[in-house]
């Protein structure tokens, strides 16, 4: 695992004209002119600290929490994906909530933790890109995507220090690299907003990572085609359901199926819930012959 620090973003002095101009920090990110000029607006605000009253904040308002959330490189690109389920406490909160967002052409982000504020932190990370490329004319890079979002979870720590812990997944085709075998990438963030490249080519987050990190383990095949990746993407949320009450499994009578996102030179597309369906039916077909999944 590598760790490369966060980049500051570079500063564009007069580069704003017209009236949005004179509102702007001199920083092309738009998260930066939220906090500027609407800091109330951004996931988190406004929550202390710590505890007014002592233990955990998130526990206490019953918060709805995503679970497990994998990603995997194959031979043209990378996959990520999650279960449906929240939970609150040992309850179900949401069946069929969606945890993996397409940020960009060549983006996606899956989201573990406090949902509420995830699903924010998502929205704003998706609307700064976008404002990057319309006033740069490029795309940002995928690097400086990664240390984007890092900088959001780090403006998170506050809420995470009560319990409201947002852990991201970021998973890109990086089109700086001619060689798409290596150009899927997977980056994982810690509460305090550091960012890690993951070199093993699989990683996951959420309550049930570790039983779908084990199944990647085995399972993962770097030379597979997107196809390959997406089965052993729903045989590791299998397994991570198998053995943890807060992932939820495939649900073939609600059709509640995993969200599945394919992403590689032609973009990042989140894959039809008929293929999805589709490979669930063999998943489940094959662990009845043989109940403890397939082995490479």
């Amino acid at each position: 695992m590598e760790f490369r620090p966060s980049v500051t973003p570079g500063i564009v002095p007069g580069h704003h004209t017209g009236q949005l101009g004179t509102f702007l920090t001199g920083s092309e990110s738009f998260t930066d002119f939220v906090g500027a000029t609407a800091p109330h607006l951004l996931p988190g605000a406004g929550i202390a600290a710590s505890p007014a009253h002592g233990g955990n904040a998130a526990d206490t308002l019953g918060v709805p929490h995503g679970t497990t959330i994998i990603a995997l490189t194959y031979s043209g690109g990378v996959v990520i994906a999650g279960d449906r389920r929240a939970t609150s406490g040992n309850m179900i909160a949401q069946r069929d909530i969606e945890k993996v967002f397409v940020t960009d052409e060549h983006s996606a982000v899956g989201i573990a933790g406090s949902a509420g504020i995830a699903v924010e932190m998502v929205r704003l990370f998706s609307v700064d890109l976008e404002n990057y490329e319309k006033l740069e004319g490029v795309p940002l890079s995928l690097d400086g995507k990664a240390n984007r979002l890092a900088g959001m979870v780090r403006q998170n720590l506050g809420a995470a220090m009560q319990g409201f812990v947002v852990v991201p997944l970021f998973a890109g085709y990086d089109t700086d690299i001619a060689d798409p075998a290596r150009a899927g990438r997977i980056v994982t963030f810690d509460p305090t907003g550091g960012r890690y490249d993951e070199n093993l080519g699989f990683h996951a987050v959420g309550s049930g990572s570790v039983f779908a990190k084990s199944s990647l383990k085995k399972l993962h095949d770097p030379a597979a085609d997107l196809a390959g990746a997406v089965r052993t993407a729903i045989e590791a949320l299998y397994d991570a359901a198998d053995d943890d009450t807060a992932t939820g499994g495939p649900d073939t009578v609600r059709r509640i199926y995993p969200v599945v996102v394919g992403i590689d030179a032609d973009g990042a597309v989140r894959r039809g819930e008929d293929e999805i369906a589709a490979v669930v039916e063999q998943v489940i077909a094959g662990r009845r012959e043989r109940p403890g999944g397939p082995s490479r």
